[in-house]
């Protein structure tokens, strides 16, 4: 139990200094999935307002009996800051200790909801893609994209890297990671040549005004993985149906979601059955499959603990009075 009232703070560099990888991120998602599946965990739905289209202001807020946390994060988007060579998230979570319910920590919110996104990927992608993937596509070549080559990379043998996105620059890094990874990189100017015969799918093209859906279920191959971390705002609905499985993170959070990522009818399995093994993972190797998410808070609760205990233990950041 924690009776010290100074804070500790903890910028990016700090956070992303630590070297947390994609299997530590993945083990402590799927511990606490299984507490909230006892009742030890509770998860809050997650809270948005939009005060006009490109931009969103949102809060996640998720606690856990074990490990004794609660973790508040805040966080603002706008599309248009890209324009302008800056990031399009900013965001700050507070973690606090469960028992006396003071914050312990507060720390930069933007690398956690990078890795968290990508490691609530992972955590579906280890049942549901196969084994011996080589190749990934990414629809949309931003952060998300580049967090979840590193994430992939460490639990699939990837080989080769497509690329299509809207930003030159974006696109450019993403090559540039892939190919210093020691992957073969290739830019593609159609989407639908980027995701035909991958083995797995990212989108991941952000909100903005005037995008209308252009992904189609029948440009991907039997036997493939796609992760929709964009609400599957890219993909034509009516082609949704036609994956053989559909996975969401929360059944409950995406009841009381407005408006729905995809149709209700469609809405089924989710991350929590997967976990607890309450459904399986791939029982078919031509089944196309797609996770689609909007992201859980469970996810920004296990990283932040992970960051503050890695913290703790190596000295990193500095301690603020509250």
């Amino acid at each position: 139990m924690s009776t010290d009232r100074d804070l500790l703070y903890l910028s990016r560099a700090d956070v992303e200094g630590l070297g947390l990888t994609a299997v530590e991120t993945v083990d402590q998602i799927e511990h606490l999935c299984r507490e909230r599946d006892a009742g030890r965990v509770l998860n809050a739905p997650k809270s948005l307002l939009r005060p006009v289209d490109e931009v969103l202001f949102m809060t996640t807020l998720a606690v856990s009996e074990d490990p004794p946390y609660t973790a508040v994060k805040a966080l603002g988007v706008n599309a248009a800051n890209a324009h302008q060579g800056m990031d399009t998230i900013g965001s700050t979570i507070t973690l606090f200790d469960r028992a006396t319910a003071y914050p312990v920590a507060v720390m930069d919110g933007s690398w956690i909801t990078e890795i968290r996104t990508a490691a609530l990927s992972a955590v579906a992608a280890k049942h549901f893609a196969r084994a011996d993937s080589e190749t990934i596509a990414f629809i949309g070549s931003g952060a998300q994209a580049r967090s979840h080559l590193d994430a992939f990379l460490e639990l699939f043998p990837l080989r080769a890297v497509r690329i299509f996105g809207r930003g030159q620059a974006n696109r450019d890094l993403l090559r540039q990671k892939a190919e210093g990874l020691g992957l073969a990189a290739a830019d593609c100017g159609d989407p639908r040549d980027t995701i035909a015969g991958a083995d797995i799918i990212v989108s991941s093209v952000p909100q903005a005004g005037g995008l209308e859906p252009f992904l189609e279920t029948g440009w991907v191959k039997p036997g493939a993985y796609v992760n929709l971390i964009d609400l599957a705002r890219t993909w034509r609905q009516d082609s949704l149906r036609e994956f053989d499985r559909i996975i969401i993170e929360d059944a409950v959070q995406e009841a009381e979601m407005s408006p729905q990522m995809i149709p209700a009818e469609l809405i089924g399995e989710d991350l929590l059955g997967l976990v607890t093994g309450r459904i399986s993972g791939r029982t078919e190797d031509h089944h196309r499959i797609a996770f689609i998410f909007r992201g859980l808070a469970i996810g920004d609760l296990a990283l932040a603990i992970l960051v503050y205990q890695r913290a703790l233990a190596t000295g990193a950041g500095r301690s603020v009075p509250s």
